[in-house]
């Protein structure tokens, strides 16, 4: 291990004592805007949220398949979730006070991948679970399909352990290019935590990358969540 990473390492363990705590703002948003619609309109419901470490860096790993995945991810998980967010947004006064007190960070439009990964990781170091879609982008069928290997580095980069999620029927209830939603079910699930590459080698970081999305797109396949009599 490097004299770098082990300082990085020191940093982590330092400052995840003083975790995020959730900001009068968050709660707002989550229970009276982002909860109601998840519970209610969508039928929201979530397993596994146990699995998620309450205290320390995390990298959230999901599927992406609408606009509706960051906020559901971001407010169901029980504790905050850092994302990028366009540094646009943050030009905007009253959304960009909201946003902030969410947890998103800023990154410039075609900015490189070095300076979000470096971004992502000052968050994870600051104890915050920081929420990555593997994909990258949007997929019409909801699944992870070609994933990107940025959550494997970031975990490599930190030491912090991967925690993947899988968001059922989010593609359904706001498919790519719609303008209005359907009404479906929406159901997250967590899977159970995997361990970051032991290198930043590209061979260990394709097989984490692989391990990701075997554990999400399996869980995808089981469908919705169960009600147990």
């Amino acid at each position: 291990m490097t004299l770098e990473k082990l300082k990085f390492l020191n940093r982590l363990s330092n400052k995840s004592r003083n975790w995020p705590k959730q900001s009068f703002v968050y709660g707002c948003v989550s229970y009276f805007f982002v909860f109601p619609i998840f519970r209610l309109l969508f039928r929201g419901k979530t397993s596994g949220i146990s699995k998620l470490p309450k205290t320390g860096g995390v990298v959230v790993v999901s599927n992406h398949g609408s606009h509706l995945d960051p906020p559901i991810l971001g407010h169901a998980l029980g504790r905050p979730v850092a994302f990028m967010a366009k540094a646009e947004l943050f030009k905007i006064p009253i959304l960009s006070s909201i946003i902030s007190a969410c947890g998103a960070y800023p990154v410039r439009r075609g900015a490189g991948d070095r300076e979000a990964l470096r971004t992502a990781s000052r968050r994870l170091v600051e104890g915050w679970a920081t929420g990555v879609f593997l994909d990258g982008t949007r997929q019409e069928n909801g699944r992870v399909n070609e994933p990107k290997a940025g959550a494997a580095l970031l975990a490599a980069r930190t030491g912090c352990p991967i925690l993947p999620v899988a968001i059922v029927n989010s593609h359904k209830a706001f498919p790519k290019g719609s303008f209005l939603p359907r009404f479906v079910s929406i159901h997250l699930k967590v899977g159970d935590l995997i361990n970051p590459p032991s290198t930043r080698k590209k061979d260990a970081l394709e097989k984490t990358t692989q391990e990701i999305k075997l554990a999400i797109n399996l869980m995808i396949d089981k469908g919705l969540i169960k009600d147990i009599a």
